[in-house]
């Protein structure tokens, strides 16, 4: 199961509940979960270990190791990492780079055409990260 969180799956409420419990019986399955977190808003979801706080996260829990699973953490300063895409354990699992994947759709439907990177994201990136965005931003001709 590959799961792309939503901010409905990270605010509180119904929507949050429901995939909680979807991800309990997939977690309690045979069932490989990747669980792709690429927004900064919304409370992440519960990992059984303390991790060090990130922007953005992607779980891999394959069937077989659990209660062990790779976390890669990354923040908005960094590239989105590549990971195994688990699969029945006779095939080999592909590297999804979702990275290359993300530029590429960014790229062909020309998004930065439509953004106005004048205005600052919400939620708003921490002082630090503020700081280096604007400079990008500013280095790639996207900001005044």
């Amino acid at each position: 199961m590959i799961e792309i969180l939503s901010p409905k799956n990270k605010r509180a409420g119904e929507g949050r509940k429901v995939y909680e419990i979807t991800r309990k019986q997939v977690l309690a399955s045979l069932t490989h979960l990747v669980e792709i977190d690429l927004l900064r808003g919304g409370k992440p979801m519960p990992i059984l270990e303390d991790i060090p706080a990130t922007d953005y996260r992607i779980v891999v829990s394959k069937s077989d190791r659990r209660p062990q699973a790779q976390m890669y953490g990354f923040s908005v300063r960094h590239q989105i990492p590549t990971f195994p895409l688990p699969l029945q354990s006779k095939h080999t699992e592909p590297i999804v780079d979702l990275h290359a994947l993300l530029n590429a759709v960014y790229t062909r439907a020309r998004y930065y055409l439509a953004i106005d990177y004048n205005q600052e994201p919400s939620p708003s990136l921490k002082p630090e990260d503020t700081v280096w965005a604007d400079t990008l931003l500013r280095e790639e001709g996207l900001r005044i």
